[in-house]
């Protein structure tokens, strides 16, 4: 079948700019404000309100987030053993990002293996790790991938048996649930991002979540390059700042070495669109999920299909092949291109598959074997809430050209 002889192109995600978003951003546009400013502050306290914590930072991006987060940690004087060089619990399942923000924090990503149906960190493993060398580790970092929530619980219980801290990466888990609590409230912090292809999706945008006021006030600053100022919304231009009578600039004198993670009022503006709808879009990627287990359901003797719950806000639709002997995950990831449905690797195992991570090959060989299968023979496709039925036919449509031609 040849490139582009099928005009349905089914992508990972999708976004609608409609009346509603479009006024939104001429809104913006109108203000005359254009970096983050009230826009952005109202999506702080509408996102905090749905994660169910008391603050939220908005950053440029969700790996921004994760930086934010563990440079927070880093500075916060009420936790010692966040040192540089001290080792944090990860996974070696997810995106590069996590694992970037850890070491570039100066910190060291320690892998234990995963589930291979939820991708959720391997409780027994963390806790083998804690058990031969308690002060070596300083954090869990759990990776809720695909929308999949890891044993918060049961985390959080070795954590506070081993003096540690939780924070976790919740970009791909807008809106999943624990035993009735969202994602992203589970912990001491955690971190979200709204890329394009998310549930809630701007392009680029992160935000950092916390009950805790001293990491809120931390982030703050560390985001805008260390400054002291650390109001939600600057008023200096209305003659309300706090530090009107001293005699320094609280803008442009800085107490930390930080970054420039600010954002944009459009990010938000957008968001806050989102997120009155991010109910609907849950309850329309759910069924989709559902619909396309039921289709493929013939084919489970070759695919593991994602795990259906009413607690997962899926990201997207993850397959694993079972039988890679019968067919290769490169091929009909070739096959589901050609004929227009967009699909993507499961990442790829970090420590034993991505070349940033070599010198970590021979450490870590053997030792992840549900994260190594599922590397090299996951991949995903496109569940967002914008498909609709002619595009889901057409996708079960697909897969049963391929496999019945294999």
């Amino acid at each position: 079948m040849q490139e582009n002889e099928h005009s349905l192109k089914i992508g990972i995600g999708s976004i609608i700019i409609a009346a509603e978003e479009r006024k939104a951003i001429n809104e913006v546009l109108d203000s005359g404000r254009l970096s983050e400013h009230k826009k952005v502050r109202e999506f702080e306290i509408k996102w905090g309100e749905f994660i169910g914590t008391k603050h939220c930072i908005a950053t440029n991006s969700g790996t921004s987030a994760l930086l934010l987060g563990l440079h927070a940690l880093i500075n916060d004087t009420r936790f010692s053993k966040i040192k540089k060089g001290s080792s944090v619990i990860t996974s070696p399942l997810t995106y590069i990002a996590t694992s970037n923000a850890i070491v570039l924090s100066g910190l060291s990503p320690v892998y234990v293996d995963i589930d291979p149906s939820t991708f959720a960190l391997n409780v027994d493993q963390i806790e083998d790790l804690l058990k031969k060398d308690p002060e070596k580790y300083c954090m869990i970092l759990p990776v809720h991938l695909m929308g999949y929530v890891n044993d918060m619980d049961a985390i959080n219980r070795l954590a506070d048996k081993y003096d540690l801290v939780v924070f976790e990466d919740a970009a791909q888990a807008h809106g999943s649930k624990y035993k009735g609590k969202t994602a992203g409230s589970l912990s001491l912090l955690a971190e979200f991002s709204f890329y394009i292809a998310h549930n809630i999706q701007v392009g680029e945008m992160g935000a950092l979540v916390t009950d805790d006021p001293t990491i809120r006030k931390l982030a703050k600053k560390l985001k805008a390059n260390g400054r002291v100022c650390d109001c939600n919304v600057c008023t200096r231009s209305e003659g309300k700042c706090p530090y009107r009578d001293k005699d320094f600039d609280p803008r442009f004198t800085h107490e930390y070495i930080g970054y420039n993670f600010k954002t944009a009022e459009f990010q938000a503006a957008l968001a806050l669109c989102q997120i009155k709808k991010v109910d609907w879009i849950i309850q329309m990627r759910q069924g989709h999920v559902k619909y396309l287990n039921d289709k493929l359901q013939k084919y489970s003797d070759i695919f593991q299909l994602p795990v259906y719950s009413d607690d997962v806000s899926y990201l997207a639709y993850p397959i694993v092949i079972k039988k890679p002997g019968k067919i290769s995950k490169k091929k009909i990831m070739q096959e589901l291109e050609s004929r227009g449905v967009e699909v993507r690797p499961i990442f790829g195992c970090i420590p034993t598959q991505q070349p940033a991570y070599s010198h970590l090959k021979d450490e870590y060989a053997g030792k992840l074997p549900n994260a190594d299968y599922i590397g090299e023979n996951g991949f995903y496709i496109g569940c967002h809430q914008y498909l609709t039925d002619e595009e889901l036919e057409y996708i079960v449509r697909v897969f049963n050209e391929i496999l019945i031609n294999n």
